[in-house]
């Protein structure tokens, strides 16, 4: 509750008109959790059913959540559990827009799968025809998508998101560069291993960064440039600047787990430490040792992405070949990549080799061990459009989707969406 007011206090302050009545959609996923991002339910805020995010198929309830945020022009938040939600649902308006505007002319939900008729028949009670909404999604998505949020909602003052970094970044980035321009995203909540560990009071900083709330959780820290076997220490003993593993107990006396999350100190707020979460490290490639780090993995790959004109990185996975068995070759160990991509519809030799050049040009070892031979060079793939999506699906679970993927099921998936 501590949590949830602070972060109501501060986009209150921020964004005035951000706690109006019903001015709030959310799209977000909670299959037997039907509550808002809060912490709580909020009905007087939300013009979304609280209901429609425990449907059984994420797909539907995106869609039907979609569904009631375009009929409240008057929007003044839109707010997804995560990032790769409100992704989705922008992608699902791309590709359904003439069948919702008809839903909106006509007042009427159609059937769907993932959507129980006794559900439909209770949401379908909520809606009237709004002929003059309709004719308006049409008007602006025969236009394009470019912007298309703030076109659609013209009052919309801020997107709010679950989550921020890691694996959600690319989604972020990729919302403010097309869809969103021009809104500001804020991540409020810092959660990891299922504790709620600290709250972002900056909703207009571009960079989330987090208050870690003492008598949340009991943290520890290890120094990551400690030159000896580190020793953890505590939240008096930070640094501003310095890098720190991050150790929590979470309930005292239940469990104490080093998280795999590096934060940097950025600041302090009243003696408290402001952090800012810098990398993963559970998330690393290494088919020969090398140990890539997921996030530096993103820049390499960001890096490659500007030599090839034209094209937006929508999505992608990085799969060590040895999860693959046969079907990746006969090479010696390599990356595979599985990218989906917009603006071109395949790349040439030399462009996917790119990729391999960045990876050389930024990591040593990983440049020495191709040089032997060790390390075979890197695939690149393109799959179809949508193809993440089904994935996220067939995850079956609200959580960020990891980028390096170990499940083979999953890879079979992704290996079936190849187009080149």
């Amino acid at each position: 509750a501590q949590g949830s007011l602070l972060y109501l206090d501060a986009l209150g302050a921020a964004f005035p008109r951000a706690l109006s009545h019903r001015g709030t959609a959310l799209l977000r996923w909670s299959p037997g959790c039907p509550r808002a991002a809060a912490g709580w339910p909020l009905p007087t805020l939300y013009c979304t059913p609280a209901a429609v995010g425990a449907l059984p198929s994420r797909a539907a309830a995106l869609r039907v959540q979609l569904l009631f945020a375009l009929r409240q022009r008057a929007l003044h938040v839109l707010e997804a559990g995560l990032a790769a939600e409100l992704h989705d649902a922008l992608a699902a308006l791309r590709a359904e827009w003439p069948q919702l505007a008809q839903e909106l002319a006509l007042g009427r939900l159609r059937a769907q799968p993932g959507l129980p008729e006794g559900v439909r028949s209770q949401l379908q009670a909520l809606l009237t025809p709004d002929a003059a909404r309709a004719a308006e999604l049409r008007t602006e998505c025969a236009r394009g998508f470019e912007g298309i949020v703030r076109r659609l909602w013209p009052q919309l003052e801020v997107v709010v998101v679950g989550s921020a970094h890691g694996t959600e970044r690319l989604y972020c980035d990729t919302l403010r560069q097309a869809d969103c321009q021009g809104l500001p995203f804020y991540c409020p909540f810092y959660q990891v291993a299922g504790a709620l560990l600290g709250v972002n009071l900056w909703p207009e900083e571009p960079v989330p960064q987090f208050l870690l709330c003492p008598d949340w959780a009991f943290f520890e820290f290890l120094p990551c440039l400690a030159e000896e076997e580190p020793q953890t220490i505590l939240l008096d003993e930070l640094w501003e600047g310095r890098e720190y593993g991050l150790v929590v107990t979470a309930q005292p006396g239940e469990y104490r787990c080093r998280t795999g999350e590096v934060l940097r100190v950025a600041g302090f707020h009243k003696q408290c430490p402001v952090v800012e979460p810098v990398r993963r490290e559970s998330q690393k490639l290494s088919v020969r040792g090398e140990s890539i780090p997921e996030e530096q993995f993103y820049q390499s790959l960001c890096r490659a992405l500007g030599m090839w004109p034209g094209a937006r990185l929508v999505d992608y996975v990085c799969v060590e070949s040895g999860l693959l068995g046969d079907s990746s070759g006969p090479c010696a160990p390599h990356y595979e990549v599985f990218m989906e991509l917009q603006g071109l519809r395949d790349l040439s030799e030399g462009q996917r080799y790119k990729l391999d050049q960045c990876l050389q040009e930024d990591f040593p070892v990983y440049k020495s061990f191709r040089f032997k031979g060790s390390i075979g060079p890197l695939h690149l793939y393109l799959v179809g459009s949508g193809a993440f999506a089904q994935l996220r699906e067939a995850l079956g679970s609200p959580v960020p989707m990891p980028r390096v993927l170990q499940e083979e099921q999953l890879l079979r998936l992704i290996q079936g969406s190849v187009i080149s």
